[in-house]
């Protein structure tokens, strides 16, 4: 529930505040942003399945940041456009945990709609 209201409160904030990004810094800012949504829709995933851990999330989400940031930067040093191995590599693991979240949703939702089994009769008793 936590990744879920920051990513609603960060939302809300970037609609109402409006900071224009110099374009030399776009592709650091849209890796960025893409690294912190993969960090969010893991965290949502490791919840769903009662794995969550707020360090791991933490570390995470700032070591994933850093690491595509710095390979953005690094790319635009060799002028190469390394940023996109971090694209690919964070769209991915967003369409996995994405396709895992709805998995255990829909198991869930079945789950509940299953009916619950009639109790057993014990020594002839209702």
């Amino acid at each position: 529930m936590f990744p879920i209201l920051g990513l609603l409160l960060g939302l809300i904030i970037g609609l109402i505040w409006n900071l224009n990004i110099p374009d030399a810094y776009s592709s650091y800012v849209a890796v960025g942003i893409l690294a912190v949504l993969d960090s969010v829709i893991g965290a949502m995933t490791a919840n769903l399945q009662n794995r969550f851990n707020t360090r791991l999330f933490l570390t995470g989400f700032v070591g994933n940041t850093a690491i595509a940031v710095a390979l953005a930067a690094l790319g635009d040093q060799l002028n190469l456009q390394l940023s996109l191995a971090a694209v690919f590599a964070f769209g991915n693991r967003i369409f996995i945990n994405f396709s895992t979240i709805r998995r255990l949703l829909l198991e869930r939702w079945d789950n509940r709609r299953r009916p619950v089994p009639a109790a057993t009769k014990k020594n002839g008793q209702p």
